[in-house]
């Protein structure tokens, strides 16, 4: 589907709902957001915006070198302060004192060592946030500074950083036979960046003590049930006695409010028995989140004389930082996709994720996969240039259809249009060229004012093609459950699923309409009294969730019909909802689903869980993956080879989506993605020099603009819908981040020649000397 038709389809949704057509409900229609007016009017509630009476303000103290030994903490100074209600430190966490989602390793305050720049260290509680800062700096910490390691090839060496030691983990992934060799071998040593989820709004959230001695908080949660119970166990509480209610989620391309921000709140607010409230700065929430590994890659690709690939050598390094979090999640998809979606009969893959003292590294969307994709496309451009082939045709040659085998030994069993999806783009017009005139000023890479010429401009055209894994990580329960209830001909959603920005609760709504034929639906608030639902990463609750809330409502369903069954003498499948109405096969039955409803009140719970996976053997073998999506991304560049400078003209995108259950939504989605990948791909690094984060702010760090965003065509949209999901869909927004760095990359090798081995792309490595 293209732009063009998205857009078409949209304005006539709009053009019915103001006439006197019925306004467009069920999938497959632009539906918009429930929440669209309140977030633009300003009015929708965020977690920076609540109050409570008697309210405090947090502040947290963070270590201000990367390796320190804490020698001693004195807070007498800042407890004496006026207004100042509480000062905690690692001697006040009541329960568990370490925590993390992947693995427990990580303080809630560091207590004899500090192993990055940023770690929490104490928190105050005062009754204004001034005074709250100015007593967390007026905490006395005596630090023995120590040497941080900032190289993760150092920390194989390096005394152990951490009481686990500095490796997190190992997998020696083998497939094939280690002694096939081709007729053709290239090499390649890529270096990725550290990417800065920089979400619109910064970490905040609201504790509130309860009258049990249990606590509510207030937090924009993703993961609401696995946060409380990391929150119950720091706190020393049962996890019934800890609720999260989810407020406003401003945006989360990785996992939202740090603990290292909830976790001082809670225990303030335990602590003081008044509620309490933190605000980030900016600052503080590049020093305190989780960032995408910064990664190391070493490639020998080998082919036949045909470009056929033969084998693929590789290491892979990730730079954890200073504690676990997710890397061994994101280093199983960079092993298990180190050859994209390719044809590769033999493959040797060594993947590592070490902790340094870097500011730590953790889920963000495309993780491992991302890293990956950018050096295997950057070897697929040498090997075609190498055999003096088309960078599209060498790709056609090798890629993947379903069936096929992964290295790790998973056959390949949901679509996989990769060759259909690369076609799409290669064979889609290329955008005009740009001219040398002074009103076009603006085409040129430095932009209007820009210091570039028109005659030193070369343009390049390159591809990417991409995969991601959508569930089930190595063995991973991904179980979602749901409530439908309807009642006065309105129906309601309980679920736990949290809304991050890709659109749940419009598909929840949408579901419940097509299955039951109601206009009014609505989504419950999140919190933990409801069920659990899991994650919000990598689009899941597309499937588990949205799988658990079609579940619940086709039961309703057959609640609502079997009674008209039982009145007409037939079965309940051979009555159907269409437009709001009720119809037996025959005719004899046809009455509106509201009359049906009316003084009724139904209602069903549901789960979904998807067909179980293993984790990776001791050789990187096993079927450790659900679903997967893939992403065919041609990139047009304009290089300045005098500057360096690169401006993105186009990216034209074709991706595996399932099925198209909101096309303005699954737009949007795409393009969002898309532009995220521009920002890995030429700007956004969050540097670190000796371990210490340099300019954590919006102005230092770069992230593309309005004005750096390409035009993106969405030329094809496949519909091949996987039999085991739910109505057949691929979450859609992960893909195109993880490929649209590497295609990027690869058109400026073809505009300039060069290598180009390093995400973002520094200006000296597109100059070229003339």
């Amino acid at each position: 589907m293209s732009d063009e038709a998205t857009t078409v389809q949209t304005a006539q949704a709009a053009e019915d709902t103001t006439g006197t057509q019925p306004p467009p409900r069920g999938l497959g229609v632009s539906l918009p957001a429930a929440d669209t007016r309140a977030k633009t009017e300003g009015t929708f509630p965020y977690a920076a915006d609540l109050w409570a009476e008697g309210l405090l303000w947090a502040a947290v103290l963070r270590s201000p070198h990367p390796h320190a030994r804490i020698a001693s903490i004195d807070t007498s100074h800042a407890r004496e302060m006026p207004g100042v209600q509480a000062v905690i430190t690692h001697e006040d966490v009541p329960g568990t004192p370490v925590y993390e989602r992947g693995r427990a390793d990580r303080p809630v305050f560091a207590s004899d060592v500090v192993r990055h720049h940023g770690e929490a260290i104490a928190a105050v509680a005062a009754d204004h946030p001034d005074t709250a800062r100015m007593a967390a700096a007026a905490v006395i910490v005596e630090y023995e500074v120590l040497d941080p390691v900032i190289d993760p090839e150092q920390a194989f060496e390096a005394e152990p950083l951490h009481p686990d030691g500095n490796l997190i983990r190992h997998i020696p992934l083998r497939h094939g036979d280690p002694d096939a060799a081709g007729d053709l071998v290239v090499e390649g040593l890529y270096r990725i960046g550290r990417q800065d989820p920089a979400p619109i709004g910064a970490e905040a959230g609201l504790a509130v003590p309860r009258p049990d001695g249990g606590v509510e908080l207030y937090l924009a949660s993703t993961d609401p049930h696995g946060d409380r119970d990391e929150a119950a166990a720091a706190f020393g509480l049962e996890p019934d006695r800890v609720k999260i209610v989810v407020t406003g989620v401003p945006g989360a391309t990785a996992d939202r409010e740090d603990q290292s921000f909830r976790l001082p709140l809670g225990l303030l607010a335990l602590r003081t028995g008044c509620p309490v409230k933190l605000t980030a700065t900016r600052e503080e929430s590049f020093l305190g989140h989780a960032h995408r590994h910064p990664t190391l890659l070493r490639y020998r690709h080998h082919a036949d004389a045909e470009g056929r690939l033969v084998k693929v050598e590789a290491q892979i390094l990730l730079d954890a930082g200073a504690y676990a979090d997710t890397s061994s999640d994101a280093l199983a998809a960079a092993v298990a996709f180190a050859c994209g979606p390719y044809v590769v009969p033999n493959a040797f893959i060594e993947g590592w994720a070490v902790r340094t003292n870097n500011p730590p590294s953790g889920h963000m969307r495309g993780e491992g996969a991302l890293q990956v994709c950018a050096a295997y496309e950057a070897q697929m451009d040498k090997l075609a240039k190498k055999l003096g082939l088309d960078p599209a045709e060498l790709r056609m040659r090798n890629v993947m259809a379903t069936g096929d085998v992964l290295p790790t030994g998973q056959t390949v069993t949901c679509p996989a249009p990769v060759a259909e999806l690369l076609e799409a783009v290669r064979d889609h017009p290329l955008p005009p060229l740009p001219k040398d005139a002074p009103e076009d000023e603006w085409l040129l890479p430095g932009g209007p004012e820009g210091a570039g010429e028109p005659g030193a401009v070369r343009r390049g055209v390159g591809y990417g093609l991409g995969m991601v894994h959508l569930l089930g990580g190595e063995g991973a329960d991904e179980v979602s459950t749901a409530t439908v209830k309807v009642q006065d001909g309105v129906a309601t959603v309980l679920c736990a699923a949290v809304e991050t920005g890709q659109g749940f609760t419009t598909l929840a709504r949408q579901i419940v309409q097509e299955v039951l034929g109601v206009d009014e639906v609505r989504v419950a608030p999140v919190d933990t009294d409801q069920p659990a639902a899991g994650a919000g990463s990598r689009g899941r609750h597309t499937w588990v969730s949205g799988g658990a809330v079609e579940r619940a409502a086709k039961m309703v369903r057959t609640q609502l019909l079997q009674p008209l069954a039982h009145k007409f003498g037939m079965s309940t499948e051979l009555l159907q909802i269409t437009d709001g109405r009720i119809t037996s096969y025959d005719g004899v039955l046809s009455t509106p689903v509201a009359e049906a409803l009316q003084g009724k009140e139904l209602w069903a719970t549901a789960q979904c869980r998807p067909h179980p996976t293993e984790p990776l053997d001791g050789s990187g073998q096993g079927d450790a993956y659900v679903g997967m999506a893939f992403c065919a991304i041609r990139a047009v560049v304009d290089v300045d080879i005098e500057i360096g400078s690169v401006r993105v003209v186009e990216l034209a995108v074709a991706q595996d989506v399932g099925r198209v259950l909101n096309p303005a939504q699954l737009a949007a989605r795409i393009e969002a993605g898309v532009t995220q990948g521009v920002g890995a791909a030429l700007t956004e690094n969050l540097r670190t020099p000796r371990g210490l984060v340099r300019h954590p702010d919006l102005t230092g760090y770069a992230l593309p603009t309005a004005l750096d965003a390409p035009d993106i065509e969405i030329v094809k949209l496949v519909e091949e819908r996987d039999v085991v999901a739910p109505f057949g869909a691929k979450s859609v927004s992960a893909v195109p981040v993880v490929t649209s760095p590497a295609a990027i990359a690869s058109a400026v090798r073809a505009a300039t020649g060069r290598p180009v081995n390093r995400l973002p792309i520094r200006p000296q490595a597109a100059v070229v000397t003339v």
